[in-house]
């Protein structure tokens, strides 16, 4: 209506052809609606992709170590110790190093990664290639003895199943975004039964944002994936505990100094990582043979302690109902540790969530011995703190151990431990275990969220009220000698009716064109730019609305104008927009007392 008013008096579009839209505290609009029926699909891919992705895992590791058809979950206390438990990690090795090197390199690592490059590089696209070969080389890795868990993996198949479900539809790279990471929620739901846990997770790592545009297509895959569950793997919390702890409020200082030990812990795992990552980089031969390299490391930790070898979740159930003695717990803390650093490094394919778990939860137990409780407790809040760490997602770490257990009483404790450990691994490293592979590939991001500048300020705010115009009725040779004589001329010039009503934009250009057209110099200025269509802004519009009319006008300056009259009330340019993030780095980093201080 606005728009339409300034037409009619100025005989003007100064819409410029960018819609206005009415502010309000989202933008996320009626095609929500579209995402939540698609997330209800990708749920349930993502469901049935975890069940038959553990029910894989279970195949391959009964073929391999027991030479029986099954899918029942394996322990490695059934495993006797032979050389066939060396052999065995090689053998897998060397078909994930194949399946790598001829299928698709995207296999190798853990996955969380690969996820993450594919919606802040790859516009959310995923091949049909990895929604096949991750899972495939995850149960022979995992099956033939690595020391992985299984949400790594299947968060980038439920990803791969979300991404190429939303490619059959015309839809933008931020709604394929929101179904790739509603896929790869639905997935570590169905695996652990996390459905909070899973979306503070897409929240977190995965989103980069907090929309709920994003937010509750990612939701509804997660409740859609538990709602699937108990048919295809089981219901239930994984690993039920309850620990009757009545701790006074040193408890929470306790829980915040075991987070410290995590965070310590998970600082060495991360550095250890990398190192020995960057030792596989100067061997003399080609990267499809590291994962027999550690598979063969893998099967000598196995010789050691057959319990470290596999995904171990019966060592997880151990440590938080203390059913297991300190030489066990000291050999798996260990021996993991080691087989696990050396074969995710060799670039085989795995998830880290598991095995972090148990090395979290075998240092919680370990110290849970000498404070006061049942040192299960302990060994929850170590799980917890070392995942939050680790992938420096505190509230996935709080929710998932709460969810994992059933035991809502330690939430505050757990909230302690994640955010401790989370505060020493961001002060302590650059980047996490996730982001450190990504920026080794040139690509850095942030993790840091925050409300954008650009749409917290007015146009008011920034705009220069006060601006040098030409009057529409000036001559066109008397405007080119203000622009091309005169030292203190502008590159642009707004032109106003006497009233002071915006009629049209002239540049230096403008002028150089109009120099060899002589026959014009005897009309006005009005004759020459009124007919001009013209992009403006309000002053009560976001300096985010300005920049977008920018881009879609693309031009460098906008004039602000009064909604109802036209009339001009100032200038904005893109050093404009420069000068806010400027004074937002300022308001980051000047420090200054105030009370106290003298006028």
């Amino acid at each position: 209506m606005q728009d339409s008013t300034l037409q009619q008096t100025n005989r003007h579009d100064f819409s410029g052809g960018a819609s206005r839209k009415d502010n309000g505290d989202f933008t996320t609009d009626k095609r929500v609606l579209l995402l939540i029926a698609m997330a209800l699909v990708v749920g349930t891919g993502g469901a049935f992709a975890a069940g038959a992705l553990i029910n894989l895992i279970a195949l391959v590791s009964n073929a391999l170590w027991l030479f029986k058809i099954s899918t029942e979950p394996l322990s490695f206390t059934m495993v006797a110790r032979s050389p066939w438990m060396v052999a065995a990690p090689i053998v897998g090795g060397l078909i994930i190093g194949l399946m790598a090197r001829y299928g698709s390199e995207k296999i190798r690592g853990h996955g969380i990664p690969e996820a993450i490059e594919a919606i802040l590089i790859g516009g959310s696209r995923m091949s049909p290639k990895v929604a096949v070969l991750k899972p495939l080389s995850s149960a022979i890795s995992i099956g033939s003895g690595g020391p992985f868990g299984a949400e790594g993996p299947i968060i980038m198949t439920g990803g791969a199943i979300g991404s190429l479900f939303a490619q059959l539809f015309h839809l933008s790279a931020a709604e394929r975004k929101t179904l790739l990471v509603a896929g790869a929620a639905a997935g570590m739901t169905a695996v652990f039964g996390t459905p909070i846990a899973a979306v503070m997770l897409a929240v977190e790592l995965l989103l980069f944002e907090w929309k709920p545009r994003s937010f509750i297509p990612v939701a509804v895959a997660a409740c859609v994936s538990v709602v699937w569950r108990p048919l295809l793997i089981g219901g239930g919390a994984l690993f039920p505990a309850h620990f009757d702890m009545s701790l006074s409020w040193w408890g929470i200082l306790l829980a915040a100094g075991l987070g410290i030990i995590s965070g310590l812990q998970s600082g060495l795992l991360t550095t250890l990582l990398y190192k020995i990552e960057d030792s596989f980089e100067k061997l003399p031969i080609h990267w499809m043979w590291w994962p027999a390299l550690g598979g063969l490391v893998v099967g000598l930790g196995g010789l050691i302690e057959p319990r470290a070898l596999g995904v171990g979740y019966d060592i997880i159930a151990d440590l938080l109902h203390s059913h297991i003695a300190i030489g066990a717990v000291l050999a798996i803390l260990l021996v993991k540790a080691g087989i696990w650093l050396v074969a995710l490094s060799s670039g085989t394919s795995g998830g880290v969530l598991a095995p972090l778990l148990i090395l979290g939860g075998a240092l919680g137990w370990l110290v849970g011995l000498v404070l006061p409780g049942d040192p299960g407790f302990w060994a929850m809040l170590g799980m917890a703190a070392m995942m939050g760490g680790t992938m420096r997602a505190p509230l996935t770490g709080t929710f998932f151990a709460v969810e994992l257990t059933g035991d809502t009483s330690a939430l505050v404790p757990l909230l302690a431990a994640t955010v401790a450990a989370y505060a020493v691994t961001v002060l302590l490293l650059r980047r996490s275990i996730l982001t450190e592979k990504i920026a080794r590939r040139g690509q850095h991001i942030t993790r840091e969220y925050g409300i954008d500048p650009f749409e917290l300020t007015r146009a008011r705010d920034i705009m220069i009220a006060k601006v040098d115009t030409l009057p529409a009725s000036m001559r066109l040779s008397e405007a080119l000698t203000q622009m091309t004589e005169r030292p203190d001329a502008h590159r642009f010039y707004p032109v106003v009716e006497n009233d002071g009503s915006l009629v049209g934009m002239i540049s230096r250009a403008d002028a150089l064109r109009w120099q060899s057209e002589p026959e014009l110099m005897d009309q006005s200025l009005y004759d020459v730019v009124s007919d001009t269509s013209l992009p403006v802004a309000h002053a009560d519009d976001t300096v985010g609305r300005v920049a977008d009319i920018m881009i879609h006008a693309d031009t460098g300056r906008i004039p602000v104008v009064e909604p109802q009259t036209g009339r001009l009330v100032g200038l904005i340019a893109r050093k404009d927009l420069l000068r806010l993030r400027s004074a937002t780095n300022r308001a980051e980093l000047e420090r200054g007392a105030y009370l106290g201080s003298k006028s």
